[in-house]
């Protein structure tokens, strides 16, 4: 399992992390978590672009889940 802890200037930190034996990758926040196949790792990482793009008052609330979604797939590439 590797964990990529991303914080980004905002106050919200969004932890991933990567379970290759069981194919799952999980998004944790401050008070939520979820397990996800990686053959859905593109789907989130486009609805996280999609929700920052149609809520821009939400300023940077999804660019660390964005960022951590990423880290993970330029790894597994």
């Amino acid at each position: 399992m590797l964990p990529a802890r991303v914080r980004e200037a905002s106050s919200i930190a969004m932890q991933v992390t990567h379970d290759a034996a069981a194919g799952t990758f999980t998004l944790t926040g401050k008070i939520w978590s979820n397990t996800y196949p990686l053959d859905q790792l593109d789907a989130w990482l486009l609805f996280y672009r999609r929700q920052r793009d149609d809520h821009p008052k939400a300023l940077d609330s999804y660019d660390a889940a964005i960022t951590g979604l990423e880290a993970l797939k330029a790894r597994l590439d």
